[in-house]
């Protein structure tokens, strides 16, 4: 395991430049090992600059060379974006496969996708990833073979075949995401019509998403103590103390430097959060890169509301509560704050304030209405029961009143209901 790095500007030579470092080679380790890579040796190596041949310097590609001779290494991984020239002569120089961050990823991610949707995305970034590494990079495939027709020519080189079925597979491959994502806008059409509120749960990798989603809905999603654990979005219907129902959505992990192949590929995953009434921000607060991690996670999200087809809309911050998870692995609890909400997914410390938490925000865009119903009227009856809380209820010999909050969308389908 390699870490080519370089320290940030207006950070100084010392300890927090190694504490930086030594975070993220931990986390590139962590997903190494998630996969079942046997790390032997890890190194960093400081960069003044970045080298076009090899990214690092002449003496470092030897030190790692000589390093990996003697643990007998297979396959090294450097944490970094190399070019496919940089690829190719590390390759030369170490004598074994080098792979870099975004292929490393990309390795996770095809060995945990489960759904077709989900396979369907790495496959399109792993071809996109795949297409830049034919260029200039792998000297065997420049051979030529003949051409077609009456008027022959040099023929088509293997590159230029391999590069024609890489994008026929990508167009076929992204018309086929694209019948996915209709069919998940129809399920989200489907569930406006019920509707029950939509909470999304996002963060960084391995912040324990799938601990508390399991720990809120009682469902049995795959949720390990490793990167990456949960690609494939998921869904569960639960009920907050008030009765209401709402929606909770398990999604993927975010990640610093995330392949940009990646961020295009899942958007449909990301599409859930854009939808959702309230965006839970898992936090790993016990992390020592906490503060970092939820930057990332700001930045992607940041990112999804600007440009002409931004995801989400301006508002987007005003929906976001940041859980404070893992709180068992600290001394002291963080307290909680209008905006935060410590708790522990793994022991279930603080899981009854998150539930009233969501009442609380959920209640605060609800009107309470005021509703007389004939005794016959029992559907109706069921109906508020099922959209909306109940606050009180007045039983006589001619009528029922009702007081009930419910959404204004809630109100404007009763209305409906009763006018047809």
């Amino acid at each position: 395991m390699i870490l080519p790095w370089e320290r940030p500007q207006g950070i100084p030579d010392g300890r927090g430049a190694a504490r930086a470092a030594e975070a993220r080679l931990a986390e590139a380790v962590g997903l190494a090992a998630s996969i079942g890579v046997a790390v032997v040796h890890t190194a960093i190596h400081p960069l003044r600059t970045r080298r076009p041949s090899t990214l690092m310097g002449e003496g470092q590609v030897e030190a790692a060379r000589a390093a990996m001779a003697e643990h007998g290494v297979q396959v090294a991984v450097v944490d970094a974006a190399l070019t496919p020239v940089q690829q190719r002569n590390l390759e030369r120089a170490w004598g074994c496969k080098v792979i870099d961050r975004t292929g490393l990823i990309l390795e996770i991610f095809g060995e945990r996708a489960r759904t077709r949707e989900g396979s369907l995305q790495v496959e399109l970034a792993h071809l996109s990833y795949q297409r830049t590494r034919l260029v200039r990079s792998w000297t065997h495939l420049e051979r030529q073979r003949g051409g077609f027709g009456f008027l022959g020519g040099p023929g088509e080189s293997q590159i230029e075949i391999d590069r024609r079925l890489i994008d026929e597979r990508i167009v076929k491959l992204k018309k086929e995401l694209e019948q996915v994502r209709r069919t998940r806008g129809l399920h989200r059409k489907a569930r406006s019509k019920v509707p029950y509120p939509v909470v999304a749960l996002v963060g960084y990798t391995n912040a324990g998403k799938s601990t508390l989603f399991n720990a809120l809905t009682g469902a049995g999603v795959y949720a390990q103590d490793q990167l990456f654990a949960t690609l494939d979005p998921t869904m569960r219907a639960i009920r907050l103390p008030s009765g209401r129902t709402v929606i909770l959505s398990d999604t993927v992990g975010f990640i610093s430097e995330l392949p940009t192949q990646l961020v295009e590929a899942f958007r449909a995953t990301l599409e859930e959060v854009a939808a959702a009434d309230i965006i839970l921000h898992v936090r790993d607060v016990a992390h020592p890169d906490s503060a970092a991690q939820r930057a990332d996670v700001l930045g992607v999200l940041a990112e999804m509301a600007e440009g002409p087809d931004a995801a989400l809309d301006e508002g987007w911050e005003q929906r976001v509560v940041e859980v404070l998870n893992k709180t068992d692995l600290l001394e002291a609890p963080p307290p909680a704050t209008p905006g935060t909400i410590p708790v522990s997914a793994l022991n279930g410390e603080g899981l009854d304030a998150l539930r009233q938490l969501l009442d609380e925000r959920l209640a605060a865009g609800l009107v309470t209405e005021t509703f007389i119903l004939s005794l016959e009227d029992g559907a109706a009856l069921a109906w508020l029961y099922e959209h909306g809380e109940v606050l009180e209820r007045a039983d006589t010999e001619q009528a029922i009143r009702l007081a009930v909050r419910l959404s204004s969308a809630d109100l404007a389908r009763f209305a409906q209901r009763g006018a047809a």
